[in-house]
């Protein structure tokens, strides 16, 4: 494993609990970074917090990303503890089941874009300026490689992710002078806790559309992810970051 320098860097990660977060937060943690969980389920949280103990600096905090007020109580929270936020990977998202786009619920279409997207911005709008103060950041959007191609018995997933995108490349073009960059990662499908949330036919039919015929590793997102997060990272934003087993179209 290459070892990304993160020394001295404070980095939030929505959806830290399990999954790409968790990963993300193991490998910024093996580079040197402060962690800062943040997701929804406490008792995950509490568990991933443990089980990350032993590898550095980890905090956490119980945040529901759709409401402003939760999010700006955890993002004061934080800076309490640690004094600055150099990095916020927003990671958490949810699928909202599978089917056709006239026969979903609109109140699950509705929730799928407040968490996947409306939580995106709610994060940057609370931790932006206080990253402006600083005249440094990284900010990583997590996406879909679904949100470029659109997955049919998706739309609400395939939406939300084609508005990260949008949204990372008008807040790049905002920050660019700033010391502050921010670029997305466009994934194909990773086998996470998310898969049980999905239709068996859909699980098959993203695997069938990836040329290298297996699913992506968290540890291997995590990696760009912690590239994406460094100083290393300097002249790319407003980026989208395919990591999609040969799948991405353009």
């Amino acid at each position: 494993m290459n070892k990304i320098d993160l020394k001295g860097r404070v980095a939030i990660i929505t959806g830290g609990a399990r999954g790409i977060g968790f990963a993300a937060a193991t490998r910024m943690l093996a580079s040197g970074a402060t962690v800062s969980l943040w997701d929804v389920d406490q008792a995950k949280l509490i568990e991933a917090q443990a089980a990350l103990a032993a590898a550095g600096a980890v905090t956490i905090e119980t945040v529901e990303l759709t409401d402003e007020r939760s999010v700006v109580s955890a993002t004061e929270a934080t800076l309490a503890k640690h004094g600055k936020i150099d990095i916020l990977v927003n990671n958490a998202g949810i699928t909202g089941g599978n089917a056709r786009t006239w026969e979903l619920s609109p109140d699950v279409w509705r929730r799928v874009i407040d968490v996947n997207l409306i939580g995106h911005f709610l994060t940057c709008h609370a931790i932006v300026p206080h990253m402006l103060e600083n005249g440094y950041g990284r900010i990583v959007n997590i996406a879909s490689i679904a949100g470029k191609e659109g997955n049919p018995n998706a739309s609400h997933y395939s939406a939300s992710k084609a508005g990260v995108i949008g949204l990372t490349k008008s807040l790049g073009k905002e920050l660019a002078t700033s010391g502050i960059l921010v670029n997305c990662i466009t994934p194909a499908a990773a086998k996470t806790d998310i898969f049980a949330s999905m239709k068996q036919e859909h699980i098959d039919f993203m695997l069938s559309k990836i040329p290298m015929n297996r699913f992506l590793q968290v540890e291997e997102v995590a990696a760009m992810i912690a590239w994406l997060s460094s100083e290393d990272c300097a002249f790319s934003t407003g980026a989208v970051f395919d990591i999609s087993g040969g799948r991405a179209v353009y």
